[in-house]
């Protein structure tokens, strides 16, 4: 029955990918294969063992429960790799099938590949008390030659990005971003010009947001040495907007130069599209029940929002002007436990990250890499 339901869910999908006008990736060129969806479903339901099992139909086939991970074998064939520490960032390879994985707690950078071996990297030392760690990753812009990437991470004295070459020692790229009692995470993300994005936190001081003399609280531009990248709107500055409180993603389309972060504060969890020098301005969505916003994936048409404390992904479909269309849809609820992080490979696919062993109630194969199908489809009517 589940089998059944997943390839008509498939099927579906198809249809719709073929009869709408978002872009993604040609079916044509995969392997025929059952893929998972981000497409709205039933999450595992709870069972109390004082209540007795429902009475069935006369010929009603009893339903099978999902199969469950045993150790670090996990059957989901979402599931690329098991068995990590709590997951801090990801970065999806030019291949779109591989992807280099951080552990916010233990430094630990991955590469990772369905049926393969997790492969460490680089461990790069990093302070992970007040929320620090290492939070973000991105590939350099030439990747493809030189397998460099930047990691964001806390150290003993400041927040600061590195960069890495397999094998080797991590080298400073800018240093002395504040370090605070909360406040310490950030997000990195290549903006496909040559130059890297860079959200950070407000180390604990709402105040320093706004002050220009600091780094916290910042989406700064960068080049591959820290410098202020070219076309910045202040040549020496590598600040494009200031005003954020703990970001948590970066995520957009750099064709369109459409950009958004997400980030929590005392009162709410928000979603901002930035517009290079100009004030962060209101949010583009705001959770007044404060789900527990993290990363989040982009292309033209659609906004992947991963929801730590309420387990869960947010879809929300962009407008021209900024606004959304129709009403955001719930996915993946309570199926796969606390979500961390997310990224658009280039073959359109989703990748995420869990952190269930970091205060959720994580299986035996947690915490895990999925890969999955984005969602696609019809809005609703404006919340």
């Amino acid at each position: 029955m589940g089998r059944t339901r997943a390839l008509v869910g498939a099927f579906a999908v198809l249809g719709i990918v073929l009869s709408g006008c978002a872009e993604f990736p040609d079916e044509h060129n995969r392997p025929f294969a059952e893929q998972p969806s981000l497409a709205p479903q039933a999450g595992p339901q709870p069972s109390f063992e004082s209540e007795a099992p429902p009475s069935e139909a006369p010929g009603e086939a009893k339903p099978q429960p999902p199969a469950q991970p045993v150790g670090c074998e996990d059957p989901d064939p979402a599931v690329i790799t098991t068995c990590l520490d709590p997951v801090g960032a990801i970065a999806v390879l030019p291949d779109g099938q591989s992807a280099l994985v951080g552990e916010r707690s233990t430094g630990r950078v991955l590469r990772v590949k369905k049926g393969a071996k997790p492969v460490e990297l680089a461990q790069i030392p990093v302070d992970s008390s007040n929320g620090g760690g290492l939070t973000g990753l991105a590939l350099s812009p030439t990747y493809h030659e030189d397998e460099l990437f930047y990691a964001y991470v806390t150290t003993g004295s400041d927040n600061r990005v590195v960069r890495v070459a397999s094998g080797d020692s991590p080298k400073p790229v800018l240093t002395g971003i504040p370090k605070g009692s909360t406040g310490n995470a950030g997000a990195l993300l290549d903006d496909g010009k040559g130059a890297l994005l860079v959200a950070t936190g407000n180390a604990g001081d709402p105040a320093g947001s706004a002050n220009p003399s600091t780094l916290s609280g910042k989406l700064l531009r960068i080049d591959g040495f820290g410098k202020p990248a070219e076309g910045n709107p202040q040549r020496d500055s590598p600040v494009v907007t200031s005003g954020l409180n703990e970001p948590t993603g970066i995520c957009g389309t750099a064709a369109l130069s459409t950009f958004w972060v997400t980030d929590r504060n005392s009162g709410k969890d928000s979603l901002y599209q930035v517009k290079f020098g100009e004030p962060l301005g209101n949010p583009a969505w705001t959770w007044s029940d404060r789900p527990g916003v993290s990363g989040c994936a982009a292309d033209p048409s659609t906004v992947i929002v991963a929801l730590r404390d309420a387990s869960a992904l947010y879809t929300l479909h962009p407008a021209p002007d900024g606004s959304f269309t129709g009403q955001p849809t719930k996915v993946l609820e309570n199926r796969y436990g606390r979500f961390a992080t997310a990224a658009l490979a280039p073959d359109g696919m989703v990748w995420l990250g869990t952190t269930n062993r970091d205060g959720g109630r994580p299986v035996p194969s947690d915490d895990r890499v999925l890969r999955l199908e984005p969602p696609t489809g019809g809005t609703a009517g404006k919340d």
